[in-house]
């Protein structure tokens, strides 16, 4: 019996929320690391994360503003589920020999203020990239795509940066390394953002609002 291929837009569907919600785990993961790169305080997860925007784009794209919202939500229940299993796994008694059990703890152990400022960053600036890319589309011009894409993440990247770095350092570093965190994040992301403009037309237009 020959086995049947998924509709191909229930593949683009899974296929782009599966990468979309692993973006979002492996940034939040490589948060939890700051990097000294070209004199710049960068979160490691600076180096994926800014992937997730054009991924929420194109699901906004194929799938529907409702779809998008629905991932972000689920992404940032995940990740704090993530970060509850960690803590879990983290405070279980290390059997003795398995010598890693508080290199386990110190690198996977949640840190709550950056998991959390981390989580609401991502949910505020995503829900924001989703309606700006919205009125974008239904208000200015389906012509464009880039632009679109363009228009929505030149306000979330600078809002999540904000909200994730003073939310998750102000007060614990200096005053001076956190605005070194923020200026690398922002040319980083920019960087990133701009390289991915292409991908938008990747996807075809799915549900149209």
């Amino acid at each position: 019996m020959r086995a049947t291929r998924p509709p191909a837009g229930l593949t683009a569907a899974v296929t782009l929320t599966a990468l979309y919600v692993a973006a979002q785990i492996l940034a939040d993961i490589g948060s939890l690391k700051i990097a000294l790169v070209l004199g710049f305080s960068v979160d490691a997860g600076t180096f994926i994360y800014p992937i997730t925007f054009t991924l929420r784009d194109l699901l906004h794209k194929r799938l529907g503003k409702q779809a998008a919202r629905l991932a972000i939500l689920l992404a940032g229940g995940i990740n704090l589920f993530m970060a509850g299993f960690f803590a879990f796994s983290a405070g279980l008694p290390s059997d003795p020999s398995w010598g890693l059990g508080s290199e386990f703890a110190r690198v996977l152990g949640p840190v709550w203020r950056i998991v959390l400022a981390s989580i609401a960053a991502e949910l505020v600036s995503e829900l924001a990239d989703t309606e700006i890319y919205h009125l974008w589309v239904t208000r200015v011009t389906r012509r464009f795509q880039w632009l679109r894409v363009l228009a929505s993440n030149a306000v979330s990247v600078p809002l999540d940066t904000l909200i994730f770095c003073w939310g998750a350092f102000g007060g614990v570093l200096p005053p001076a390394t956190v605005w070194s965190i923020v200026v690398a994040n922002l040319l980083l992301k920019g960087l990133v953002s701009v390289a991915s403009l292409p991908a938008i037309y990747l996807v075809r237009q799915g549900v149209k609002e």
